[in-house]
């Protein structure tokens, strides 16, 4: 008896020795499975992480899933709140702004001064909507008489484009200063002295300085000799139209 209690152990012994390795095979293949599953976790997270080539290829656009109660710019509210009487209508080669009455007919306080607010936007569609909408507006018969009296309001909004920290609303702030100019004329001279300093800092940036020439050079056309007294005061280097 002895003998064969001896041989029952000797048979769990080996049986548990044969089960070992196939407990360790078990053991191997959930590893493998979640060493392969972290792996492949990482692997996506790094390719999420770098941006598509298509990205490049489309302007930033407003979140149409974002939260309405998260905080928006002063002129992103006011575009929501259809405070500015245009609309974007989207072509198939490009966009137009639709007005809600004639722009001749519209109230140039305080509408030129929220676009001029929008000029420093980063998302489309506000991009358009304000650069477009300004420069319309602008466009009216009578929009010196309208805008001369909105200057001291407009200017702080053109200086904050032009102070921005993205080329391409440093760009708007440049074309909606021309803009101005152009209609205001002389009327614009008291208060140059505040955009200037902008313009000076951004002179040393090859891909902008015949931008910033150019748009020095309308302002003084616009603004006559007391402008190029001013341009002069704040850029030494600036070299008049009529030289």
């Amino acid at each position: 008896m002895e003998v064969k209690g001896a041989g029952r152990e000797g048979v769990g012994s080996y049986v548990s020795t044969m089960s070992l390795p196939h407990e360790k095979s078990k053991i191997e293949v959930q590893r493998k499975k979640t060493t392969g599953s972290a792996t492949s976790y990482t692997t996506a997270s790094i390719v999420k992480s770098y941006p598509r080539p298509s990205d490049r290829l489309n302007p930033k656009t407003i979140n149409p899933f974002s939260n309405p109660l998260s905080p928006k710019s002063a002129f992103a509210g006011a575009y929501a709140k259809r405070e500015i009487p245009c609309r974007l209508i989207h072509g198939s080669v490009s966009h137009k702004l639709q007005w809600e009455q004639p722009p001749e007919t519209i109230c140039f306080d305080p509408i030129l001064t929220i676009l001029a607010e929008g000029l420093r936007e980063t998302k489309h569609p506000y991009t358009f909507v304000a650069k477009e909408g300004f420069k319309e507006l602008l466009e009216v018969e009578d929009a010196a008489e309208k805008a001369i009296p909105l200057v001291p309001k407009v200017i702080p909004k053109l200086k904050a484009a032009l102070a921005h920290s993205e080329v391409e609303v440093f760009e708007r702030g440049l074309h909606g200063l021309v803009q101005l100019s152009a209609v205001v004329g002389p009327a614009l001279n008291d208060h140059l002295k505040h955009l200037l300093t902008s313009l000076s800092k951004r002179l040393m940036d090859k891909n902008l300085k015949q931008m910033i020439t150019d748009t020095l050079q309308r302002l003084e056309q616009h603004g006559g000799k007391n402008c190029l007294v001013i341009i002069k005061s704040k850029i030494p280097t600036y070299c008049s139209i009529y030289n």
